[in-house]
């Protein structure tokens, strides 16, 4: 495996924990959270699953780094980048679903960079 390629992907993996906590904090989850027009349950299961999201993309970032310091796991990178592969293709169809250009949403160039990443350090010798 490419262990200099797996950093990029722990570094990917971060960029995308920070944009997603410090800028979709406050351009997403703030106004979000102020709408008043949402039932309760709805809103608050909502939030749930933006915090699923800062948890996961912190996380992801440790595996790679995990894989990248123990690079005789490579089962641990197929996992990691083929969910993450699943999210930007979730990331697509959400934004097709809703009418937005998939690239409005950084989830989408985000989660395949850093599947991007993975799958080409275990190709790439």
């Amino acid at each position: 495996m490419q262990v200099t390629l797996l950093w990029a992907a722990t570094f990917t993996s971060f960029v995308t924990f920070a944009i997603h906590t410090f800028v979709g904090g406050r351009r997403v989850a703030k106004p979000f959270l102020k709408d008043r027009s949402l039932p309760l349950a709805s809103k608050w299961l909502n939030y749930y699953c933006w915090h699923i999201t800062t948890v996961y993309t912190f996380s992801m970032g440790f595996a790679y780094a995990f894989v990248a310091l123990n690079p005789d796991r490579p089962d641990l990178v197929v996992f990691l980048s083929v969910l993450n592969c699943a999210l930007a293709i979730l990331s697509v169809a959400v934004a097709l679903k809703g009418n937005i250009n998939p690239f409005r949403f950084p989830s989408t160039s985000l989660f395949a960079s850093v599947s991007l990443f993975g799958v080409l350090s275990l190709f790439v010798s």
